[in-house]
């Protein structure tokens, strides 16, 4: 806990330690509208939070490696020591990419367009009041986009 910050917490990417808050979303993959979202401090590991219903396809990436998730697995393999990727996999890692790009192209909107890379409240309940609000906005930028309503 930090005087700028009651809720957020530590996370270490890499080489790199990053302090706040993180964005989880579920992400349509016919019209790319985000259909769940929630809010977590830093340290959560992305696993923990579930937005997946039971029957649903998962598509992740290679940090979900090793965990079960609650719908069909669709989780990139990661090679592991020892063990690298095949061809198989490789290729199976790209055809999962390409369906995770629309839930890529959320983050890189709302952090460059709607300027959502930092937040400035202190607390996780403010925290998901301004991110519900990003990814509404998100929702509607990419409704007008869809020419829905036009």
């Amino acid at each position: 806990m930090t005087k700028r910050s009651r809720d957020g917490d530590w996370a270490k990417r890499l080489k790199e330690s990053f302090f706040g808050f993180k964005l989880h979303v579920k992400t349509d993959l016919d019209l790319g509208l985000i259909r769940a979202v929630e809010a977590s401090s830093a340290s959560v590991h992305d696993s923990r939070v579930g937005l997946s219903e039971p029957g649903e396809v998962v598509y992740r990436d290679k940090g979900y490696f090793g965990v079960e998730p609650r719908g069909w697995d669709a989780t990139m393999k990661r090679g592991v020591r020892g063990h690298p990727l095949g061809d198989a996999d490789r290729l199976r890692n790209r055809r999962i990419g390409l369906k995770r790009r629309p839930v890529e192209r959320v983050f890189a909107v709302i952090k460059r367009v709607f300027h959502g890379g930092r937040v400035l409240v202190t607390s996780l309940p403010r925290v998901r009041v301004k991110l519900v609000f990003s990814c509404f906005c998100f929702n509607l930028l990419q409704l007008c986009s869809l020419g829905v309503g036009s």
